[in-house]
This record gives structure tokens, sequence and C-alpha cells, in this order.
């Protein structure tokens, strides 16, 4: 496969993202996954799917993503480009990595 494209499916704000990359690459900044090249459907589609609306409207000007490690569900090599979607993260059957919590200054005490 001469040009691969990935399927990322992430985290973000009680929502899992699902787009389509050309390049993926393991970040230097340490706990990043670089994302790059975005990949949306094609333009001349007659039914527009509002979910990979949202996603080329928020994704139309980046260059580059920077997604954190512990927020990917999974990424896989595909053999074409599918349509990217934005899922609300419904029930409790989803749970999200804790996220530690700020430290405190010994100063700060109560």
């Amino acid at each position: 496969m001469a040009n691969p494209i990935y399927k990322v499916i992430f985290h973000n704000q009680n929502q899992v993202f699902e787009l389509y990359a050309r390049a993926i690459y393991q970040s230097e900044m340490y706990g990043f996954v670089e994302v790059e090249e975005f990949v949306f459907g094609e333009k001349s589609q007659l039914v527009v799917d509002p979910s990979e609306e949202k996603l080329k409207t928020e994704f139309s000007s980046v260059k580059r993503s920077y997604i954190p490690m512990h927020s990917i569900v999974r990424i896989d090599e595909v053999e074409k480009e599918g349509v990217g979607k934005v899922h609300d993260v419904k029930g409790d059957k989803v749970a999200q990595f804790p996220f530690p919590t700020p430290m405190r200054h010994p100063s700060d005490s109560e």
C-alpha cells in the first residue's frame, strides 16, 4: 500500500471522534500522537453528513493535531477513507482514563 490511510478514534470532551488521516507519528512531546493530512469525504457527495461537516469545520485550518495517547481508543490502517464522525458519549459503558487532579502547593493550605 503506497499511501496508507488511518482511521483514528479518540475521546475529546465527552465525545468520541472518528477521523481519517494519511500521516500518524509518535510525537516528540511525550505522551502525544501527531495526526496530520486529514482526509474527508468527497465534496461531490449529494448527501451531507452533519457530523462530518462538524469535523471539517473544526479541523479546516489545522495542519497537525496532537492527541494525548490516553485519549486514543484505536488506530486502524484502512483501504480507503470513510465518513468522519462525532458521537456523544452516552451511558456508563465508556470510561475515560482518569486525569490527574491539580497539585496544590503546601502554602495553599486552608
